[in-house]
């Protein structure tokens, strides 16, 4: 586990962020910690991920992520490869512009600090030339965002706006300790220290740091979090509305008790609201009309199972309590 210690001033000034290229490496990850089958809702995407990479050579930069996030035995990797964005919602072009532009004495000092015994073979045009090893890996992963990602962009997009605009009011309402408490994934929070389920063992001291947080869709295990910007901690966690990546729902068990009392579309609104969302939000997750789930958001309000939060010019819907026990009295939710 990757302990990270936090003060009062590295959780007051908690932000968060969207990051398309995490959003890539972490697909490349996914791709390389699953040779075969793939989970839902990823298994559509996958497919044809799979089909853009095989045996196409503009894509052979992008095995430096193969290299640094590839292996169970993970250690901390340098933070030029996939940096903190620098702004709340940059695009992908944003981010590889900064990539391109990265120091070459900074990816040398970073190499060092990471591989004192040497940088493995892959690394080794980063050390004997940063900035044409940067430029081809900035190609490459311009390449595959418009073949494997910029077609569900727009649908990701809006699923991570919905994840910072519900994350934010937390933050706003119930203060930073709330929302790391929230996160989802291999995440622990016992204040003052915030544990990333690791197989090693490490410790980070953050104090005086800004606390970025990035939610990334793809990350499924794989939690990121940065060491070498001396201002800024990166962590990056399991994003809910993973569901537009999927061609389709996944059927109901015969078995799924609350799918038999709430019905299938009801149940799936409900589970969906583990973190508040819109309705137009919850429409692209379940592959279903607003119209539809207005109907089944206005049942569920009425019968005392969500609530309606007003954040900015959206409206967010969330659990009651009540409708959190139901969850986990039929569902093991």
């Amino acid at each position: 586990m990757i302990h990270i210690r936090l003060d009062g001033r590295a959780l007051a000034r908690t932000r968060l962020a969207v990051s398309p290229l995490h959003e890539v490496v972490s697909a490349l990850y996914l791709l390389t910690r699953s040779p075969g089958a793939v989970p839902w809702p990823y298994t559509d995407w996958a497919g044809r991920a799979r089909a853009v990479l095989r045996d196409d050579p503009r894509f052979q930069p992008l095995h430096l992520y193969r290299v640094l996030y590839g292996s169970r035995h993970e250690r901390p990797t340098p933070d030029v490869f996939s940096p903190p964005p620098s702004s709340p919602g940059p695009t992908i072009a944003d981010e590889l512009d900064g990539l391109r532009a990265t120091p070459p004495e900074l990816v040398r000092a970073q190499l060092a600090k990471h591989y004192p015994e040497g940088v493995p073979a892959a690394l080794a045009p980063y050390r004997a030339d940063p900035a044409a090893a940067l430029d081809r890996l900035a190609t490459a992963v311009e390449a595959f965002w418009r073949v494997a990602m910029a077609p569900y962009w727009p649908a990701m997009r809006t699923a991570l706006d919905e994840e910072v605009l519900a994350r934010s009011r937390s933050l706003a309402t119930a203060g930073p300790g709330a929302v790391l408490g929230e996160l989802r994934g291999q995440v622990q929070w016992k204040p003052p220290v915030l544990g990333l389920i690791k197989p090693v063992e490490s410790a980070v001291d953050a104090t005086g740091r800004r606390l970025l947080l990035v939610p990334v869709l793809f990350a499924q295990d794989m939690l990121m979090c940065s060491t070498d910007d001396p201002e800024v901690l990166m962590v990056s966690y399991q994003a809910r509305g993973a569901g537009v990546l999927a061609a389709s729902r996944p059927e109901s068990r015969a078995d799924d008790r609350l799918a038999l009392l709430a019905g299938p579309a009801r149940a799936a609104v409900l589970r969906a609201l583990t973190a508040p969302a819109t309705t137009t939000g919850l429409a692209r997750e379940l592959g279903l009309a607003p119209s539809t789930v207005s109907q089944h958001l206005a049942t569920l309000l009425a019968a005392g199972l969500v609530e309606r939060h007003r954040a900015r010019n959206a409206v967010l819907y969330a659990l009651t309590p009540d409708a959190t026990i139901l969850l986990r009295l039929l569902a093991g939710a």
